[in-house]
């Protein structure tokens, strides 16, 4: 299950370039896919004969593929002006699923399925990317090195944390999440010789967690995402 969860993350990220989806809603529809339906699976394969849906029946690569897909959507509803139309991601996934052929019918289905997974709760005031962020603005705010640190570097490294689900593992909080990968961001992107701002302090202030809390975040981050696994 842990490979195809990978797999299936990474095809998120993916087709979220693929879709050229706004940071938001790529990160909204992580945040919905993995960090609570994909925990609800086992529950909901147990279900699947109740609910009289073959997209349910067995877990396949395909399937979560394209649950990932209606994440999505979902999260293009909740924050685009104008949403994905369904059938450019039918298109997407008859380019890219190779073991079965989704219609549109079976992405309507699957967004109920998806959302009675989600108990129809699909508010987005706990998606790390929106802390982040705004974590972000504030230190280029009060601190002239925070021209120095990547955006760029602290969603490359969310991204991996998802794909190798250290979100869940490693963090229950998402404003702990967005904490840690600022501040390893921050010693990662910025030369070490003009780490002269005290940005554990800086986010203690700002977010009233103990600077040796975050210090051992950030250490897991470096160890699980930028070690080598043997």
């Amino acid at each position: 299950m842990l490979r195809l969860r990978k797999k299936s993350v990474e095809f998120l990220v993916q087709s979220s370039h693929q879709l050229q989806a706004s940071p938001l809603v790529k990160y909204t529809a992580l945040s919905l896919f993995a960090d609570r339906f994909l925990p609800s699976l086992t529950t909901l394969i147990k279900q699947g004969n109740e609910m009289g849906s073959w997209l349910l029946r067995s877990m396949e690569q395909s399937n979560l593929q394209l649950f990932s897909l209606i994440s999505i959507w979902i999260s293009s509803k909740i924050h685009d002006s104008r949403a994905l139309p369904v059938k450019c991601l039918k298109s997407l996934g008859d380019k890219f699923i190779k073991d079965q052929h989704f219609t549109i019918r079976d992405f309507l289905e699957a967004e109920v399925i998806f959302l009675q997974a989600l108990k129809f709760e699909i508010g987005t005031s706990n998606v790390a990317f929106l802390f982040l962020e705004e974590l972000f603005l504030q230190f280029k705010g009060v601190a002239k090195v925070g021209e120095m640190v990547s955006f760029e570097a602290c969603m490359d490294v969310m991204d991996l944390l998802y794909e190798k689900e250290e979100t869940s593992i490693l963090f229950s909080c998402p404003c702990s999440l967005a904490a840690s990968i600022l501040v390893t961001s921050y010693a990662v992107t910025v030369p070490k010789q003009q780490w002269e701002f005290p940005v554990l302090p800086w986010v203690k202030f700002v977010t009233s967690y103990k600077e040796e809390d975050i210090v051992e975040q950030v250490k897991d981050i470096l160890k699980h995402v930028f070690e080598p696994h043997c």
